[in-house]
């Protein structure tokens, strides 16, 4: 179990070893039980994990001003708002490997392939592959939409991933539905959930029922920009291993 400490002068939030403590505001957040894991959430899907000195980024998008360094950088889909190869020049370290969730043949279209092709190097991790890339175990998940309708990802485009850090294994869930391969996954301290996708996707009681099957210590819900949280909060209340953390995605 983990008992949520928070940092009266930074806001910041240390996990150790006791009871849960729920905690709900707009703060990052430190995980202890293990090597600390600082989490730095940013903007739509973008988040900044650092533990025993390695920097991991997953999705940078926007102001990244104060942002570390990065020795890894994840990214689970091709869109504009999670692909920004400008931005991942800029926060790599020298050597830093890239993961993508395609080729730019593989492309979904012509605006996804133009952004591919700007990482030359960057190294394909397809669902279901798993390596170990800057000392940190990475799993690629699939990541993909059920229900029709436009915009849709397919199955196979996109990649979520879980990385191992700091003792800790934590699940980025990129933009997908609650699909079989998320519902199967195990032992998740830390997980990353979207909700409010359009065509009646991942809302907050269906990502909330998705959160019950995994059973992740904290959860982030992320990549929203209404807000009917409180549903989401609600439908998690009763369960009392599960800390949810709500964060201002999309600050005006």
């Amino acid at each position: 179990m983990l008992k949520v400490v928070r940092n009266p002068t930074s806001g910041t939030v240390f996990l150790a070893g006791g009871a849960v403590l729920a905690l709900i505001g707009s703060i990052g957040s430190c995980v202890g039980g293990g090597a600390d894991v600082e989490i730095t959430p940013f903007v739509g899907s973008g988040v900044q994990i650092e533990s025993g000195g390695t920097v991991i980024h997953v999705d940078p998008r926007g102001d990244y001003t104060n942002a570390k360094p990065a020795d890894l950088i994840l990214i689970t889909d091709t869109p504009v708002d999670h692909l920004d190869p400008d931005l991942i020049q800029q926060l790599r370290k020298p050597g830093a490997p890239v993961v993508l969730p395609s080729t730019p043949d593989d492309a979904r279209d012509a605006g996804s392939r133009e952004r591919l092709l700007r990482v030359p190097d960057g190294l394909v991790m397809n669902n279901g592959d798993a390596l170990t890339l800057a000392g940190v175990p990475v799993e690629a998940v699939a990541m993909y939409d059920i229900i029709p309708g436009n915009p849709f990802h397919a199955k196979g485009e996109g990649n979520g991933y879980v990385i191992t850090l700091g003792g800790k294994r934590i699940y980025l869930s990129g933009v997908t539905e609650c699909t079989p391969e998320m519902r199967s996954l195990e032992d998740i301290d830390i997980a990353f959930v979207p909700m409010n996708l359009p065509n009646g996707r991942m809302v907050p009681l269906v990502a909330a029922e998705c959160v019950k099957m995994i059973r992740p210590a904290v959860v982030y819900p992320y990549h929203y920009r209404e807000l009917p949280i409180d549903e989401f909060v609600e439908a998690l209340s009763g369960e009392p291993d599960i800390e949810v953390r709500v964060y201002d995605w999309y600050p005006s």
